[in-house]
Formats: structure tokens, sequence, C-alpha cells
């Protein structure tokens, strides 16, 4: 065939396909041509520059920046919400929105969804949930105990029960506290069967959602007793702790930082949340950043949501180092976030 000629069949065959949207099969039909040509032929007009597609992003979308942190990081997807002011309370808002959006267009029919008990960034989330049409999750579980007062407890309980409601979804509790004064006071709350019984839900966990906790507090859950003493977290600096999931510290590299301190938390282990086949984290704002970092190098996220302001400090205060290797299991169990 002329040169001419083949470039004159692939603009036909590009403008059935982009612009009056045929299908290929139909396309072959009319051209009395195969389909396996009409396929290549497409191909080729993007190759010869014959179909030139672009995508234009709207206004408060960061694709690019969202490409540039995946590739960064290694991490399967990030979603970079917009927030007008780089203040703590707007960046959780714009994230809990956009983690809404997230869990309303992935969730999937018998998903088994766990959730961090104390994590304004997820309460958020649930905030700006709207009940779901034609899906339902099986069940809701908390994989972390309530912390501190009870105040903050019934916070834990509101939370892992409203979501559950959104859900169409059975409520798991976790109706302990999520730090112990000692080792021997942890042996004895989990010997309760009720409690025990809870625990063993981690591994149906198809879904977790968990926070990630800075060395520094918020100062609303450091009035909630829902952390370490000061002198606790120095030592946690110390050994190369810059963050958590759940009380479960980790260091910049992502590797765990494992001390007795993890003798006195009644939740999801880092090795529970490693068998989460999806696990989403939800972050923002100047004082996570180093533990957002260590976070994604950790090997345990699948999904990132933060904000813009964020993820630029993200990729301009630290060299990304390879992430460690998501670890995939046929088991399923997570473990819980503590979302300053």
């Amino acid at each position: 065939m002329l040169r001419k000629h083949e470039l004159r069949l692939m603009a036909r065959v590009a403008r059935m396909y982009y612009l009056d949207g045929v299908k290929q099969s139909e396309i072959a039909a009319r051209l009395a041509i195969s389909q396996a040509s009409v396929s290549r032929l497409i191909k080729q007009s993007r190759d010869e520059g014959i179909v030139k597609i672009t995508v234009s992003a709207p206004q408060r979308a960061y694709l690019e920046l969202e490409d540039r942190l995946r590739d960064a990081f290694g991490v399967g997807e990030v979603v970079v919400a917009h927030c007008e002011e780089d203040r703590e309370a707007q960046i959780l808002e714009a994230i809990g929105e956009a983690a809404a959006h997230y869990l309303e267009t992935t969730m999937r029919d018998d998903e088994v969804v766990g959730v961090s008990s104390w994590s304004q960034s997820i309460l958020r989330m649930v905030d700006h949930l709207h009940f779901l049409k034609g899906t339902s999750a099986r069940k809701v579980i908390q994989t972390l105990g309530g912390m501190g007062d009870p105040v903050v407890q019934e916070h834990a309980t509101h939370l892992t029960t409203r979501l559950a409601t959104i859900l169409g979804a059975e409520p798991v509790l976790l109706p302990v506290p999520g730090l112990v004064g000692s080792k021997e006071a942890r042996i004895l709350l989990v010997g309760d069967p009720f409690v025990r019984s809870a625990l063993e839900t981690f591994r149906e966990i198809t879904l977790a959602f968990v926070g990630i906790g800075s060395l520094t507090p918020s100062e609303m859950l450091a009035k909630s007793g829902n952390v370490f003493t000061a002198a606790e977290l120095d030592r946690l600096r110390e050994q190369g702790a810059v963050g958590d999931f759940s009380l479960r510290f980790f260091a910049h590299d992502g590797s765990p930082v494992v001390t007795p301190l993890d003798e006195r938390v009644i939740g999801m282990t880092t090795d529970e949340l490693a068998r989460v086949p999806r696990v989403v984290a939800l972050a923002g704002g100047d004082r996570k950043v180093a533990a957002i970092q260590g976070a994604l190098r950790s090997g345990l996220l699948g999904v990132l949501v933060t904000d813009a302001f964020t993820g630029e400090k993200l990729l301009a205060t630290a060299e990304p180092t390879a992430p460690r290797r998501r670890r995939q299991s046929s088991a399923r169990s997570p473990s819980p976030a503590s979302d300053g």
C-alpha cells in the first residue's frame, strides 16, 4: 500500500474511533478490514502524530504532582486534595473530603473495612461520606482501642458505628483502651473473650484506613491521654522514630521501630497491617511531613491521600529513597493509626 493511502486509512479509522465513537468491530465491518487491522491502525495513528491526545487538568486538580509523588515514593496511588490555606484545620477538611470520594468510588460490595479509631482526618472523611447506593460493606472493624479518657473512647465508638451505618455494614468494636499502663494490663484485657473475638476479625479486613501520626501530637490528641509521655517519646526519637500507624512506630526509611512500648498497645500490629490487600493513609500538614515520608517508604501503603501544600513539601524536603516492597498475603489483617 502506498504511504499516502495508508496514512489516509489511519486518519479515516481514527476519526471513526475517536470522534464518532464507533466500536472497532463496527469499523472493521464498515471498511471491510479485520479488527486486528483496525487496532493496529489506531495505534499507528498515535505513533504517526495523526492523533494527538491531550488531557487538560481541571482547576484545583494536581495530576502532575500526584504523578511525581507516585514516582518518587513508589506508592500505587496518590490523591492530592486542593486546600485554600496551609493550616491544619483546612488541610484536615480537604483530605477528609477527598478520602470520602475515594471510598465512595472504590469500595467493593462485601468489603471488610478497618478503621483507626482516633484519627481526625478519618473523622472528617466519615463526616463527608454519603450513603452508598447498590454497594454495601460487610463489616467495619475498629482497629485500635478507644484511647485515653471516656470522652475519647466514646468518639472511637461513634466513628466506627457511624461509618458502619453509612456503608450498610456490621460494626465490630474494640471496647478497650488503645494504650494501657503496662504489659500485664494488656495481657489481662486481651484475654477477655469479647476483645479476643474482635482482634481475630483483623484477618478479614480487605480495606484499611489509617492516619499517620507524628512524634509531635496535636493539642487535642495530647489532651486525650492518647500519647506516651514526653520522656518515652524522646526515647523513641533517639531510636530513630519519625511517626506511627496507631502507635506502631517507624523510622525515616520506613523500617519498624520496635520497643517494649508495643506491649502496651491494644490494636493492629505492623505485621497485621502488611497483610491487608489495600491500605489507605490520610495525612497532611507541616508536622506530618517527615512521618509521611517514612510511611511512604515502609511498603505498607497502597494509597496516600494528602493536600497540595504537603505534597510539595514531601518532594522538596528529602531525597526519596527506594520504598520497601509492599508485602502481599492471602491472609487479611491490618494495623491502626494514631493521627494526631
